[in-house]
């Protein structure tokens, strides 16, 4: 599978993202894992408004990547998801979500809930 040209992005295409209860427990999971200084250094980063609160602008990718939603695992391969750098990867059909939202990381969680 072809790769998304994500390197450049600043994180515009990751927010507000939508998380369920097993993905937010997941999220909780790999920050008490994660070292304390990359955590803090994570934390303090000014993001553009509505960027994911764990998008790293300093690194310029994911900064919970094997922690991340399900929406973005699916990004830019569905059609309601399209890669605006690269719509043609979206060949899949409409992603079907298996849980319902719990509320969007950015907005109903901040970096104080966790």
């Amino acid at each position: 599978m072809e790769t998304l040209p994500c390197q450049g992005c600043k994180g515009l295409c990751c927010g507000p993202v939508p998380i369920t209860e097993h993905e937010l427990k997941k999220i909780q999971k790999k920050l008490k894992s994660m070292p304390r200084k990359i955590r803090e250094s994570l934390e303090k980063q000014q993001r553009l408004f509505g960027t994911c609160i764990f998008y790293d602008i300093d690194k310029d990718q994911c900064g919970i990547h094997a922690a991340r939603p399900e929406i973005c695992r699916d990004f830019g391969y569905y059609t309601d998801l399209v890669c605006f750098r690269k719509p043609e990867l979206a060949m899949r059909s409409r992603t079907l979500r298996k849980e319902k939202p719990i509320g969007h990381l950015s907005i109903d969680f901040t970096w104080k809930d966790f």
